[in-house]
């Protein structure tokens, strides 16, 4: 049995607005390559597993009731949903492994889509809209369309549409916040500021116990503010959550057919297809953080989790419950709360079952503290938009479009109407330099080979995002690095220096540059002393610089090249070769490359 050594960062979040900066602290931890780095069963793992999960599970249980509430789902229902879904995710653990310590659950990012579909089509058909949503999502397990689908949808359009659903979520929200249990014609009664007190009391310390426990105990905040609520009221008076009994049966998820107009199939059809689409998006994007947050570096696998999502939606679909996923936050907290397997689910289940026998432990629950856990949510969705701003003002801007049209028209309508703009952008691109419309079709087509994406343009720059496999567009104009290495850099560097083009040397370093030249005694720093040393190098005849060897190195945006190269000039009519080493440390920035350290000297004798 061999020993092996991990390591792995403490700060994590794909949506999280408060861990944008890694401390790059690491935390070592010693694991038995026979038994946990492949997902195994020990003693140890059980304990471990056994307080994550139950962490875990009390954490989500406030979510998964604001999910419900958003929703228009009863609560009973969704919190059978997340006991299925979990027990179906440990099962499919033991011989298909998606990822290693998410924790499945209702999406937050789905509930205005599941209130739309209840709305539009009725409670008692929503059954057979998730049977046929999980139909569709089995074939794009089957067939491994994920990664199609992620080509088709640009990541900043996901984004966006994430912050619209944010959005919606925070508002709906909102009244519970300055909600009174007395009727009053006066608003700013002292029930009612009491309440906004209290609200505004729970955000900031949730704020402050989120940003000071995230990375040790990220379930501590929500049990805090949900327990903190709970005591005080006992002693103030506040708006309870109400639980309507729903009884849980097992039934076929078929309509009656007959009885739905032929329109009405397609609609359907739509429906499930949008549900599919979302689902799939934010279980592949969830898997990608997962991943990344795993404690044992343990790869994860999107397609098995699809077969756990499919699987655990089409067995909700037969107790009339909700769709499922691996949420972030459920997720990230699991792990920091030591989860090493998917046996952490079995324990969350086992929680929410507590509840699921026993609602009426739910109406001790003060509305106004529920709200402000779900009004987080929702901003950490709209946060998500941080990432986008990297991506250039033409992604940020069409993300932020997109996220007004889910807000102001719906989640289907506003992603069609966003991509429609897109495509209508890439096309103006496209024939602005002269493409023809024949080839832009084949362009489109390519969209789904492995080549390079067909969106590819002078002015336009797609490349594939290595976290979630979507695309990731820059900006609409190139830069003049773009268009040189830094080998190029040096020999125009060498080509000033041959040719004494004094302007042109000194430019190529840093304002702040500093340069230790073959013939100083002393360093050189900034453009004005820089300037001086060279001035005097060019006082010698012909002097000529040539490059022997060299490598280069890259730390991040930093290259660094060494190696050696000679100097020659003439002295009185001899030629002279001076052997030397040097050493560029350099920069790459938007506007061309500069030399922030220059070292030479000559070889020693």
């Amino acid at each position: 049995m061999s020993t092996h050594t991990y390591s792995y960062p403490h700060d994590i979040g794909l949506l999280d607005p408060f861990s944008r900066k890694a401390h790059g602290r690491h935390t070592k931890i010693e694991v038995s390559e026979n038994h946990e780095t492949r997902g195994r069963f020990t003693l140890a793992t059980l304990k471990k597993d056994a307080l994550a999960g139950t962490i875990t599970g009390l954490m989500a249980i406030p979510l998964t009731v604001g999910i419900c509430l958003m929703s228009d789902y009863p609560i009973q229902i969704g919190i059978a949903t997340v006991v299925v879904a979990c027990i179906i995710s440990f099962i499919t653990y033991l011989f298909r492994p998606g990822n290693h310590v998410g924790v499945p659950g209702v999406a937050a990012g789905l509930a205005p889509v599941l209130a739309m579909g209840i709305h539009k089509f009725g409670s008692e058909t929503m059954p057979w809209l998730i049977f046929l949503t999980a139909f569709m999502q089995m074939l794009v397990w089957k067939f491994r369309l994920e990664s199609y689908i992620l080509k088709a949808v640009p990541h900043f359009l996901i984004e966006g549409l994430l912050a619209g659903v944010g959005l919606k979520i925070a508002m709906k929200f909102l009244p519970y916040t300055y909600e009174t249990v007395t009727h009053s014609d006066v608003f700013w009664n002292g029930e009612r500021i009491s309440v906004i007190f209290f609200s505004l009391l729970a955000l900031f310390l949730f704020i402050y116990l989120y940003k000071k426990f995230k990375n040790s105990s990220p379930g501590l905040p929500y049990i805090a503010i949900i327990g903190g609520s709970i005591a005080l009221s006992f002693y103030v008076q506040f708006p309870m959550l109400h639980i309507d009994q729903v009884p849980l049966k097992l039934v076929l998820p078929f309509p009656n057919f007959k009885a739905i107009a032929p329109q009405m199939y397609v609609e359907m059809i739509l429906f499930a297809a949008m549900l599919t689409l979302i689902d799939v998006i934010e279980q592949v994007m969830s898997n990608a953080a997962i991943e990344k947050m795993d404690p044992l570096g343990r790869k994860a696998d999107s397609n098995n989790s699809l077969l756990v999502m499919w699987i655990g939606n089409m067995a909700s679909s037969f107790f009339g419950g909700m769709t499922n996923l691996d949420g972030l936050a459920k997720s990230s907290t699991n792990r920091m709360a030591g989860a090493v397997t998917k046996m952490s689910a079995l324990f969350v289940a086992a929680v929410f079952a507590v509840v699921l026998f026993f609602p009426g432990l739910l109406t001790k629950l003060p509305e106004f503290s529920l709200a402000v856990l779900m009004i987080f949510t929702g901003w950490k969705m709209i946060a998500g938009l941080y990432h986008v701003a990297k991506d250039g003002k033409y992604a940020f801007g069409l993300s932020m479009f997109c996220g007004i049209l889910v807000f102001k028209l719906g989640i289907f309508e506003g992603l069609l109407i966003a991509i429609a703009v897109h495509s209508f952008i890439t096309y103006v691109i496209y024939k602005h330099d002269a493409v023809p419309t024949f080839e832009i079709i084949k362009k489109f087509i390519k969209i789904f080979s492995d080549g390079a994406h067909p969106h590819v343009t002078e002015t336009l720059d797609v490349n594939e995002d290595p976290s979630t496999g979507g695309l990731r567009y820059s900006s609409v104009k190139k830069h003049p690095t773009a268009k040189k290495t830094l080998n190029h850099f040096i020999d125009d560097w060498a080509s000033g220096v041959n040719h004494h083009n004094l302007l042109s040397v000194v430019s190529t370093y840093d304002t702040n540059g500093l340069l230790w030249g073959t013939f100083a005694k002393e360093l050189r720093a900034g453009h004005f002393h820089i300037k001086r040393y060279f001035e005097h190098l060019f006082e010698m005849e012909g002097v000529k610089v040539v490059f022997d060897s060299g490598e280069v190195r890259q730390y991040k945006d930093i290259y660094i090249k060494s190696g050696s190269y000679s100097f020659s000039y003439r002295k009185k009519g001899t030629l002279v070769t001076i052997p030397a080493r040097y050493s560029f440390v350099c920069k790459k920035e938007n506007t061309g490359w500069y030399i922030l350290e220059h070292h030479s000297s000559e070889f020693p004798a």
